[in-house]
């Protein structure tokens, strides 16, 4: 085989208009980690040296992307696992940890981690994914006379920050792919609060749709406040994937909610030039015209769920005219070897593949979107990684940055065992 944004940090190299989210072999690194990743959840950032980049290797055997994965899972844990203290169990937001960090990570990147746990439990691996699921409740927050919600931020043994329409509807995916996959019902019942959440978030400003968040509403010049194509575009998500496990009692208004989300986010967000999702309406009425692929991606995935459960071939034509935008958008040429998507983000471009490979039994050349997407990891594997393992935020290998975030590394860990699942891989451990 040829090689080829909850901190809501925005990289520096980026720039966003306001209301951007402030969002070889690994065996040799593995022999070496010892030496490398001393107290890799611990404080000690004055003895910390920055690691060298990886000298890029000739291609080698063909690639086994679970294992590449578990290697990756293990890495995050030895670097970024907490082993003590009223946190343990969780996830540090750096590595290592930075002064100012909270006692525990951000729930998004936290988010990330249990996706990323997911893929390799449904390959066959044994990663206490059932405790990781779990564990989502430490972030849970009930504030007087609201109901339920899950916030950024967590001691350990309750949620604090602010609550997010995006970040809710993203555990209540977590939440029903953990009964899929574990056949819990607990699952369902805390998913049905995600429902609540999100339908006491819903109003009629603009038309309809639901804020980035529950605390910045209609604040016209403020940033934050804006009703973006991620909350409206992932509640969509969620409650498509909870109409498939709910009660049939609760089918209809699910249903209906998810169409009215998806609805106002095409009308009032796509780009009909190209079908890409623009990032947000802002509170004073304009357009925030950045593009993110994660944002046209969601929405793939959305327009195939609802052809898929309604029949309707407009949602489906939709979707395949945003798959074919979002290729000529977002990838650009690679030192003359590939074509990459973008050098930023990569978690974000991981969920514009999740929805390729949701569209491709109905349009084939997503496939070959996919394609490049592998290549595009395969290259970062070689090119992208600190010497401790450690994947860059760039993955074009141009810039060795962001590698100390626990999003970055939820990123390849996804991408990974997303991938490995693609391709059909399983793994029977010894």
């Amino acid at each position: 085989m040829n090689i080829i944004v909850h901190n809501r940090e925005t990289p520096e190299e980026v720039t966003v208009s306001p209301g951007i989210k402030n969002r070889k072999k690994i065996k040799t690194i593995l022999a070496i980690l010892p030496a490398l990743l001393f107290s890799c959840a611990g404080d000690d950032v004055e003895k910390y040296i920055p690691p060298t980049p990886i000298t890029p290797s000739e291609p080698g055997e063909e690639v086994v992307y679970h294992k590449r994965a578990k290697e990756q899972f293990d890495l995050i844990n030895q670097c970024y696992r907490i082993n003590s203290g009223a946190t343990e169990g969780l996830y540090n937001e750096n590595y290592p940890k930075k002064d100012g960090d909270n006692s525990a990570s951000f729930l998004w990147p936290y988010d990330g981690l249990v996706s990323g746990a997911a893929a390799l439990h449904a390959l066959g691996y044994d990663v206490n994914y059932a405790d990781m699921v779990d564990r989502f409740e430490v972030y849970y927050r009930t504030p007087n006379g609201t109901v339920g919600g899950y916030g950024s931020q967590t001691n350990g043994t309750t949620g604090s920050g602010t609550r997010f329409y995006d970040d809710n509807s993203i555990v209540g995916i977590e939440l029903v792919e953990a009964f899929n996959l574990l056949n819990n019902q607990d699952y369902v019942t805390k998913a049905k609060r995600i429902v609540e959440f999100l339908q006491a978030g819903e109003d009629d400003t603009f038309g309809g749709g639901l804020w980035w968040n529950e605390d910045q509403k209609g604040q016209q010049g403020v940033g934050d406040s804006n009703k973006p194509t991620c909350a409206n575009g992932y509640a969509t998500l969620f409650l498509l994937e909870y109409h498939s496990v709910c009660p049939q009692e609760e089918k209809a208004d699910v249903l209906a909610l998810a169409k009215r989300l998806y609805a106002w986010t095409l009308t009032n967000l796509r780009d009909p030039e190209d079908g890409c999702y623009w990032n947000d309406k802002q509170a004073d009425g304009s357009i925030n015209k950045t593009k993110w692929t994660y944002n046209t991606g969601v929405m793939i995935s959305n327009g195939v769920r609802l052809y898929k459960i309604t029949g309707e071939q407009t949602y489906l034509d939709s979707a395949i005219a945003s798959s074919e935008g979002a290729y000529n958008y977002f990838v650009r040429p690679l030192n003359g070897l590939a074509l990459a998507y973008p050098d930023h983000d990569p978690w974000f471009t991981t969920k514009l593949i999740r929805a390729f490979i949701d569209i491709e039994p109905y349009y084939k050349n997503a496939g070959n979107y996919i394609k490049t997407f592998i290549n595009f990891l395969d290259y970062a594997y070689e090119n992208a990684r600190l010497s401790n393992g450690l994947f860059y935020e760039d993955w074009t290998g141009a810039t060795p940055k962001r590698a100390e975030q626990l999003l970055m590394q939820d990123a390849a860990l996804e991408s990974l065992g997303m991938i490995a699942l693609y391709k059909g891989e399983t793994v029977t451990e010894e």
